[in-house]
């Protein structure tokens, strides 16, 4: 159900005014991810990603030690709620860390910050928190969700693909994926198809863009539907003839099981593994040696959340109980991000640069994904203007 890591056992002053007691208290962090079922490997990924960052702090923030309280919300809204009234009444976190999926920050976040606790989101990002219901105890270090298929409209428009075949899963964040592609993408949609969220047989589909011949395939199949969809999609010889353009379908958390039918298939992402710049590199190499895999984007935006926490922290010098102060540096995002540039919109989203990607098969025989061009820069939500919170 929940297991405790207390990550540092003495506490120090960092030369602040911190009162003793103060600085005995530990700052308590609640991560709340999926970590049962089919998407285990995602919430791992951020939790690992988040310990990484809490041990590369020497266990504390602000001069206070670090307790983390990881929690499983088993991909249930009822269940995860249950966990997050833990989390606030009896373990009296102060941060809230997560979820993986935006169903569950829907259930969770009315209790996390009605009970004005600060909640980071390292992956969730929906529209609904983005514009007139934002909050200022809310951040988010991934993106707003349609931004990422935002990139692959961008990209097929700018490449001249002039008829394109959509396939994505039938419930709201598929339907959601499709209105982020056609923001930019002007051209025929030849298909727009939606899939069972069961499917594991995708041959009448491959038939139907074997026969209609696309200039691409948008799909946004996250998960095990994507392991099948690509397996399928490579045998059935479409992959060197139909381009593949994905969202959450092509990533660190499914190509260990993709493996080469992903090679060549591009995907939208704000980070890659191969992100030139030294924060990254050295992030990369010690995940792969703590864990033996490759940091997916789950596990860097579970890493900047520690980091943004940390810079709230020692900016307030440890002391969290003027709630206005945290916010405010938790806005200033005062810390470097492993993507580089980094910083928040008015809604407590960030800014940032988005990439293409592509799947590459490393030297050492491991698959990532890796940068093949920039296609937004310092691009903020379409949101953000309808937010009136003082973040």
């Amino acid at each position: 159900m929940k297991t405790q890591m207390t990550l540092a056992a003495a506490a120090m002053l960092l030369g602040t005014a911190m009162s003793p007691a103060l600085a005995q208290e530990k700052i308590k962090l609640g991560v709340v991810v999926t970590l049962s079922g089919p998407a285990a490997a995602l919430g791992q990924q951020v939790r690992d990603g988040f310990a990484l960052a809490v041990k590369d702090l020497g266990g504390k923030m602000g001069g206070r030690d670090v307790e983390v309280i990881v929690a499983d919300d088993e991909l249930k809204p009822d269940a995860a709620v249950t966990k997050v009234k833990g989390l606030l009444e009896r373990d009296k976190v102060d941060f809230v860390v997560g979820p993986i999926f935006s169903n569950i920050l829907q259930a969770i976040h009315r209790p996390i910050t009605e009970s004005k606790t600060f909640l980071i989101s390292p992956n969730a990002g929906p529209s609904t928190f983005a514009g007139k219901d934002c909050n200022r105890f809310f951040y988010v270090t991934s993106y707003q969700n349609d931004q990422v298929h935002e990139i692959l409209g961008k990209v097929a428009q700018d490449r001249g693909y002039k008829r394109m075949y959509l396939m994505v899963p039938n419930y709201q964040a598929g339907k959601d994926s499709v209105a982020g592609f056609k923001l930019d993408y002007k051209g025929e949609i030849v298909e727009e198809s939606y899939m069972p969220l069961n499917t594991l047989d995708f041959q009448p589909e491959l038939s139907k863009i074997s026969s209609q011949k696309p200039d691409a395939l948008f799909t946004f199949m996250p998960g095990g539907l994507g392991v099948n969809l690509v397996k399928q999609y490579r045998q059935a010889g479409l992959a060197d003839s139909i381009p593949v353009l994905s969202a959450f379908t092509v990533d660190e958390s499914t190509l260990p099981a993709q493996q080469d039918a992903a090679v060549g298939m591009f995907g939208g992402a704000n980070w890659a593994p191969n992100l030139d710049n030294p924060q990254n590199k050295k992030f990369v190499a010690a995940y792969e040696a703590a864990y033996n895999s490759v940091p997916g984007t789950y596990a860097f935006q579970a890493y900047d959340a520690a980091m943004l926490i940390d810079s709230a922290v020692t900016a307030v010098k440890g002391d969290l109980s003027n709630k206005d102060a945290v916010a405010a540096a938790l806005k200033k995002a005062d810390f470097t991000s492993l993507r580089g540039a980094f910083k928040f919109n008015t809604n407590g989203y960030p800014i940032q640069n988005f990439y293409l990607t592509k799947v590459a098969k490393r030297p050492d025989g491991k698959f990532q994904t890796e940068i093949v061009q920039k296609v937004f820069e310092n691009y903020g939500d379409r949101y953000a203007k309808d937010c009136k919170a003082a973040n």
